[in-house]
C-alpha cells in the first residue's frame, strides 16, 4: 500500500462513497489505495470494503480530530456529506467545514467534492415562486453544498467540484410507477410536461470521481456537472413501461400541490423539482453528456440502468 497514493473516501459505507471506493479498488493499476472512512468500522458494509482491499478507519465529522487523523498521509480524497441523515443545512455546513479544515491541514493534493448547485444563484430568496426553507434556502440540500464550495476555494484546497443530480435509484425508493385507480401504471412526479430532467446512476458518481482522480491536475479547480441522461417525464415513463412490459403514463403534479402533501420533506422535494423544471436549460444544459462520456466512458444511460435494475422496481 505504501507505493500507492492513498485516497480517503468519506461516506464509504453509503451509496456515493461506497461507489467511489469500489471504483478505485476495481482499478489496481491506477496506483491508488483506498482509505475508507466510517463511523462504524465493524459494520457489514465496512467489513465488505476491507475484504475488497480497503483500509477501513473510524472517523466522525462531529469528532474533528478523527477526520484529521484519517486524512493524514493521504494524497487525495472523495468527499461527500449526507444531508438526509439530519435534514439540517446548518449541520451540513458545519460538517463540510470540518472536511475542509482537515484537507487543508493534511495538505491533500486533489479532492473530489460531491456537491450541487446553489439554487439561490438563479433564484433569489426574494422571488416568491417557492417557499423559503430553514430561514434562508430554497432547496437546503442543494444550497448548503453549493455554498460550501466556496470553503474549499477560500482554503486553497485543490478541488474538483463534481455536481450531481437526480438519482435513477429514486425510482426504486418511492418515486417509481404506481398502479392508479383505473389500473394503469402511472409515474407521478412534481415536474412539468416537456421539461428535461437530468438523471444519473448513483454509482456513476464514484466511477466519475475515479476518472477525475486518474486525470489528475487537469481537473483541479474545475467543475464537472454530472448526468447520465436527459429525459422528460413522459420519456422516463415510456422507458419504464418498455422495461416493465406494460404501458406507464406520466402524470405531472403541480409543485404547490406536491408541497402540501403529508409526506416527509414534501416542501423541499417540491422546491427541488421546481428548480429542475424552472431552470432546466441552465441546470440540465450544463451537463454535457458527450463530454461526460469522454471523462467516464462507462457512464450509464437510463436504458443501461434500467436493464440492470428493472427487476427491483416493485409494482402492484
Amino acid at each position: 500500500m505504501s507505493d500507492k497514493k492513498v485516497i480517503a473516501v468519506t461516506g464509504a459505507t453509503g451509496a456515493q462513497g461506497g461507489g467511489a471506493a469500489r471504483a478505485l479498488l476495481a482499478d489496481p493499476d491506477a496506483g491508488f489505495a483506498v482509505r475508507a472512512l466510517t463511523r462504524n468500522p465493524d459494520s457489514p458494509a465496512a467489513r465488505e470494503l476491507a475484504d475488497l482491499g480497503a483500509e477501513v478507519v473510524r472517523a466522525d465529522f462531529h469528532d474533528e480530530p478523527t477526520v484529521h487523523k484519517a486524512f493524514e498521509g493521504a494524497y487525495g480524497a472523495f468527499l461527500v456529506t449526507n444531508f438526509w441523515a439530519h435534514g439540517s443545512a446548518a449541520k451540513e455546513t458545519e460538517e463540510v467545514a470540518v472536511l475542509v479544515r482537515a484537507a487543508e491541514a493534511m495538505n491533500l493534493r486533489h479532492v473530489v467534492w460531491s456537491t450541487l448547485e446553489d439554487t439561490r444563484e438563479l433564484l433569489p430568496l426574494e422571488d416568491d415562486r417557492m417557499p423559503v426553507l430553514q430561514d434562508r434556502y430554497n432547496v437546503p440540500h442543494f444550497d448548503a453544498k453549493g455554498e460550501a464550495d466556496q470553503l474549499f476555494t477560500r482554503a486553497g484546497v485543490p478541488t474538483t467540484f463534481l455536481k450531481t443530480t437526480f438519482f435513477f435509484q429514486g425510482f426504486l425508493q418511492g418515486m417509481g410507477p404506481k398502479r392508479a385507480e383505473d389500473g394503469v401504471l402511472t409515474l407521478t412526479l412534481p415536474f412539468e410536461e416537456g421539461k428535461l430532467l437530468a438523471g444519473v446512476d448513483v454509482a456513476d458518481i464514484g466511477r466519475t470521481a475515479h476518472a477525475i482522480l486518474k486525470g489528475g491536475e487537469r481537473f483541479i479547480g474545475s467543475t464537472v456537472h454530472l448526468a447520465g441522461d436527459h429525459l422528460t417525464g413522459a420519456q422516463y415513463a415510456e422507458k419504464l413501461g418498455a422495461a416493465l412490459g406494460e404501458p406507464v403514463r406520466f402524470q405531472s403534479v403541480p409543485y404547490d400541490v406536491f408541497r402540501a402533501l403529508d409526506i416527509p420533506a414534501a416542501d423541499e422535494i417540491g422546491n427541488m423539482f421546481q428548480y429542475y423544471g424552472d431552470f432546466d436549460q441552465e441546470f440540465t444544459g450544463a451537463r454535457d453528456l458527450d463530454r461526460l462520456r469522454e471523462i467516464n466512458p462507462a457512464l450509464r444511460s437510463f436504458d443501461d440502468w434500467l436493464a440492470e435494475n428493472v427487476s427491483k422496481i416493485a409494482v402492484d
